[in-house]
């Protein structure tokens, strides 16, 4: 499988860029029309969406060189080769998190509204962001069989594209993209209950994605470690706690107070 999707003969564009464009493209709609339901003003929440994708792009690249430092500490050029694969989404979420929460304090924004909203359209980048480690032969589990696969009704296409060098891997990439379109229509629901309060959409989201991540990083063949240990599996330890944190710990509070669902007015 060609992990070029067109070639100009003097630029190439590839399956990878296209992935993470499109699940960036179909995650900015999915917010900005959500916060226009929410009254957020719209030129503020403009700033902050293309100043946290930029963020994010940037930590999910330097998280991943870190952990791989070995590597490109011998191929420094190769640090900005992002089409070639390796972005990690925990770097990403770190780095646009810290950037949330700077620009929404600056502003004097609701936060955790925010947060709420961005979740969605997050975790529908994932789904279509995995797509590209697809085309990219990354992100694969351990070696199987066709037949195997093939009892699990998994498109032909994509068993095809799990044969590399003549073995068959398990598509670990299908499985977190499938887990998280499970979450996605999860979030769409969650969101509409009259009593859901300001940051539970977000606890939702990382409980979900990191329980889903850490089972998943299981089985994945290209983990990346610290000694023994896999990154991931820490970190989705750790958002697992935090989301939970989220979800609960506006309960004490009165059912009418700081709901996610009440009459919002422009902040700013």
């Amino acid at each position: 499988m060609s992990r070029i999707a067109l070639d100009f003969g003097f630029i190439q564009i590839y399956w990878y860029s296209i992935c993470i464009i499109i699940g960036m493209a179909f995650g900015m709609y999915l917010v900005f029309r959500e916060a226009k339901r929410k009254r957020i003003n719209e030129d503020l929440l403009t700033n902050l969406v293309f100043n946290t994708i930029i963020c994010a792009v940037i930590g999910a690249r330097l998280y991943y060189v870190v952990f791989n430092w070995g590597y490109y500490s011998r191929h420094v050029l190769e640090i900005f080769e992002i089409w070639n694969g390796g972005l990690a989404i925990h770097g990403g979420i770190l780095f646009g998190t810290l950037y949330l929460l700077y620009y929404t304090k600056k502003h004097k924004m609701n936060t955790l509204r925010i947060m709420d909203i961005c979740c969605v359209g997050l975790i529908i980048g994932q789904i279509c962001g995995r797509w590209g480690n697809f085309f990219n032969g990354e992100a694969y589990g351990p070696a199987t069989t066709r037949a195997v696969l093939e009892s699990m009704y998994i498109p032909k296409f994509v068993i095809d594209g799990m044969n590399i060098d003549g073995v068959y891997y398990h598509p670990t990439f299908l499985y977190e993209s499938l887990w998280n379109f499970v979450g996605f229509v999860g979030l769409l629901i969650f969101r509409r209950f009259k009593y859901v309060k300001e940051g539970q959409l977000a606890g939702f989201y990382l409980m979900w994605y990191s329980l889903g991540r850490f089972f998943i990083e299981g089985l994945r063949m290209d983990s990346l470690m610290i000694g023994n240990f896999k990154v991931a599996q820490i970190i989705s330890v750790l958002l697992f706690l935090i989301g939970f944190f989220l979800l609960v710990f506006r309960i004490k509070s009165s059912r009418f107070e700081y709901l996610y669902n009440s009459e919002a007015t422009n902040e700013n």
